[in-house]
């Protein structure tokens, strides 16, 4: 048993540099891409915003079939019929994903009109932009159902068959916010960061599951009609994301089966700076970037 576990100390450094160097190389080489074209892709608010750019990518890069999921019908009927008129068959069904009843109803819809789910994405969310004394308490319960625990409800519909098939992937459209919180979105930044949490447990217990992953995208800013008024103190140095390149990097990040990504890639440098510096030094970069005033602007989706 000693020269086991011996044995087992001695090859992890080992295994520590070969993924490292691993990882570096696929950095340079260019990444092999997943086929799509036998995949049935659900997105969670894909009537607009991100979740209408999502729903293009998939089309755009031969995804079998997209659903789309909202609260909306008029979004979901205009993006429902660009992707078909691009070629791809699509649905659409009116469903809140903070209401778990209507999720599993909606859920055996889908299967039953148009077949099993292989990649989920939850991109729906909303935001309330006020601080926590400001903010209504039912606002707050709807951030909280739909940006967290719509998410329960939607990987317990559709995980269970993905798992039987051995052919899944569950994504989720988190957000930055969810590692470094603002002052002004209380609401969007809690229920991101339990997201978040939420997606790296599933990551985690889904490593013995063959055939079914996840990935976690963790953008910032991104220049949409929810995060209306947000104002960047140096635009010109931390520009907004587009949606189409958070989708088109979502995409990506399905195809190459990769569990976390961060956008920009400078994002990576914020999180090595909450780790090492003191509270008082983040909190003056905090000032210093306009973090601290960013959401006395915000106006949301009209």
């Amino acid at each position: 048993m000693m020269w086991k576990w011996l044995g087992a100390l001695l090859l992890f450094p080992v295994q520590m540099v070969y993924l490292v160097v691993k990882a570096a190389v696929c950095l340079v080489l260019p990444p092999k891409l997943r086929d799509l074209s036998q995949e049935n892709v659900l997105v969670t608010g894909g009537g607009r915003g991100i979740g209408r750019h999502l729903a293009r990518e998939f089309a755009r890069r031969g995804a079998r079939k997209i659903i789309l999921w909202g609260r909306t019908e008029k979004c979901l009927k205009e993006t429902t019929e660009e992707i078909r008129m691009m070629g791809t068959e699509c649905h659409y069904f009116i469903c809140d994903v903070g209401n778990r009843e209507e999720v599993y109803r909606q859920a055996k819809a889908v299967r039953e009109k148009v077949g099993d789910i292989t990649i989920l994405v939850n991109n729906a969310a909303v935001v309330h932009g006020k601080s926590l004394m400001d903010s209504d308490d039912d606002a707050l319960l709807k951030s909280q159902h739909i940006n967290t625990l719509g998410q329960f409800w939607t990987t317990k519909a559709f995980l269970p068959r993905m798992l039987e098939l051995q052919n899944g992937h569950i994504v989720c459209l988190n957000s930055v916010l969810a590692l470094s919180a603002i002052p002004g979105a209380i609401d969007y930044c809690t229920s991101k960061a339990s997201s978040f949490a939420f997606m790296e447990s599933l990551t985690l217990g889904l490593l013995d599951c063959p055939g079914v992953n996840a990935t976690t995208v963790l953008p910032f800013h991104t220049s949409t009609e929810m995060f209306q008024g947000m104002r960047i103190r140096f635009p010109s140095l931390f520009p907004p994301l587009k949606p189409e390149t958070v989708a088109r990097r979502t995409v990506e990040a399905v195809q190459t089966n990769q569990a976390f990504l961060l956008l920009p890639w400078t994002m990576h440098v914020l999180v090595i700076l909450k780790s090492i510096l003191p509270q008082a030094a983040l909190e003056e970069i905090y000032k210093f970037s306009g973090s601290y005033t960013c959401m006395n602007t915000f106006k949301g989706r009209t």
